[in-house]
Order: structure tokens, then sequence, then C-alpha cells
């Protein structure tokens, strides 16, 4: 279970880490991208921040991830100058794909009928056949 301060610090992480992001977009003049902080987690120790990035269209999210992940010092040394009255120390960041909205978007055209399991059991991985 998450402490008021972890969530503060998440939030706070949050808010920043969306700024950055997307002033790199646009300051690196890059169109058809949207970069969005969907979810911060702090550890219970707050040394360690995960954060969950949705990326549209989502088949850039591979080379965007690995783009942000070698930029993570840089990225965390523009937090740090961003929160360093409100942080003593900055947790590491890790950062990660939330693929949420593709698995949403999986169950929605399950239940409208495009990919009907029911009626079509190939689709399914666990009952195809070898």
């Amino acid at each position: 279970m998450e402490t008021n301060r972890q969530k503060k610090i998440s939030k706070l992480i949050q808010e920043e880490v969306i700024d950055i992001l997307q002033g790199q977009v646009r300051q690196n003049a890059i169109s058809n991208l949207i970069i969005s902080v969907s979810k911060v987690w702090t550890s219970s120790d707050l040394s360690l921040s995960k954060i969950y990035l949705s990326v549209f269209p989502s088949e850039k999210s591979g080379e965007i991830i690995n783009a942000i992940n070698s930029n993570t010092p840089l990225i965390k040394h523009d937090l740090a100058q961003r929160v360093k009255n409100q942080l003593r120390k900055v947790p590491d960041l890790r950062f990660y794909i939330d693929d949420s909205l593709d698995y949403i978007e999986k169950i929605d055209d399950a239940l409208k009928g495009k990919e009907n399991p029911i009626e079509n059991p190939e689709l399914l991985p666990r009952r195809k056949k070898k």
C-alpha cells in the first residue's frame, strides 16, 4: 500500500516528466507523436520510480522507449533541476510502455464480435492445435 508521501512524490514526478517529454517533442519538432505518462509508482524507500508511458501511435512505442531509456540520465538531471526545492534526492527512473489501451481495444473488439473466440476457437492461443 502506498503512503501519502509516495503518492505525492509520484504525482510530482508524473507532472514534471510530462513537461520534460512533451517539451522535447515540441523542441525537436516531431509531428504525429503523443507521449503521455499514464502512471508513476514510487518504491517505499523512495529510491526508484517506475514510469509507465502511453505512446500514440503505438507502432513507434519500441523506438520511443529505447530513446527515452538511453536519455534517462539527462531526464533525471532535468527532473532534479525542476524539483530541487521539493526533494532532496531524485529517485532512479525506469520507463515502461503502458499497453493497457491496446489490451482494452482487444477486449472491446472481442465483445463487438470482430474477432469472436467463441465462433473461431483458432483465435485463442491456448486452443491452437499443434
